[in-house]
């Protein structure tokens, strides 16, 4: 226990230190979020801030995943770290100034290779890579994607990180639970400042780094129990679809999706006169009277656990469909008629 309580320690201060001295940092480097018509906040805010969270998990991630007992290969451990390390780069260069997006793919498919590699090292059939690349630059993207309001995307990783840890415990995976766990605290540290109003943004240096986190843990854990895996996505099915269909609408639309937009559910809520905290409060509802008791459901029943899932994401979908009807409908309402 003591162990336990040292790592989220760690974890936890080690990335309010970082994030308290990267608010100055920024400030001084002119690294600023202004105000604009495709963002969802009106004062000029520093960005970066998710270093705290890269710096926490580069030195706290090969101590637990190291640890015994249960201990992960370490071509594993050191596939996720370079690819974390990577895509963290490639976040922190585009916080600094805006790189390409050929670039940013590329390290991004890159990080998730290294990653995959190192699962293809300890048995994971070839045939799974496609696959895997695709999850885990969608992964990235989603998290970028959903960082657009004060501590969404932390609040968001601290919930699908301490369900994951619930997940790997059960499973007798304690290095894989220590290490969502500390991923969980790291982002606990991050949220102080990130909360509504925010201090800080977390740039894409955290968003980034974190997806790839997310998918890793997940895969990880789908490489212990194969049935985990739908759980495992129930936690992260508010964003996966509000960031999923929100792409699809885009590109059936012939809009330039990968260009900024305010066009996901939450940021639709806010432009409808929701406080951050209030759009925060409903996908934190979803997650707790939704996604958490049907991920303990599909967990208690692995046998059903994918038509439930698939359950999941359709209501959650025709729940997305719904409120954002019901958004543009108030926009059209609010629009004004010029006289002829």
């Amino acid at each position: 226990m003591s162990v336990t309580i040292g790592w989220l320690s760690c974890s936890f201060l080690i990335t309010v230190l970082v994030v308290r001295a990267s608010i100055s940092y920024a400030r001084r480097r002119g690294m600023l979020d202004l105000p604009g018509q495709r963002r969802s906040h009106s004062v000029a805010t520093p960005r970066g801030g998710g270093i705290g969270v890269v710096v926490a998990m580069l030195v706290c991630l090969p101590g637990v995943l190291c640890a015994p007992p249960a201990s992960w290969p370490l071509s594993v451990t050191a596939g996720l770290l370079a690819g974390f390390l990577l895509v963290a780069v490639a976040g922190w260069w585009d916080d600094h100034r805006s790189l390409p997006v050929l670039p940013r793919l590329f390290a991004q498919l890159l990080g998730t290779g290294l990653f995959s590699a190192g699962l293809l090292v300890t048995g994971t059939p070839v045939w799974w890579l496609p696959l895997l690349l695709v999850g885990g630059v969608w992964s990235v993207n989603l998290h970028n994607f959903m960082d657009g309001i004060d501590g969404l995307l932390a609040q968001q990783a601290i919930f699908v990180g301490a369900g994951l840890t619930l997940l790997a415990w059960q499973a007798a995976q304690p290095a894989l639970a220590m290490a969502t766990a500390v991923m969980a605290a790291s982002l606990a540290g991050f949220w102080w400042f990130n909360r509504p109003p925010a201090k800080i943004f977390m740039g894409d240096v955290g968003s980034g780094s974190i997806g790839l986190l997310i998918f890793a843990f997940t895969t990880m854990l789908w490489r212990v129990e194969p049935a985990l895996l739908w759980p495992a996505l129930i936690l992260s099915s508010a964003f996966a679809v509000d960031a999923s269909l929100t792409l699809l609408t885009r590109m059936w639309r012939g809009r330039r999706w990968y260009t900024a937009h305010r066009e996901h559910l939450y940021q639709w809520t806010v432009r409808r006169g929701a406080t951050h905290a209030l759009a925060d409060l409903a996908y934190l509802g979803w997650n707790l009277l939704v996604a958490a008791p049907m991920a303990w459901l599909a967990w208690s029943h692995l046998r059903l656990a994918l038509p439930i899932t698939m359950a999941v994401y359709a209501v959650a979908s025709a729940v997305w469909l719904a409120l954002k009807r019901r958004c543009l409908r108030r926009n059209l309402n609010r629009t004004p008629h010029v006289a002829a």
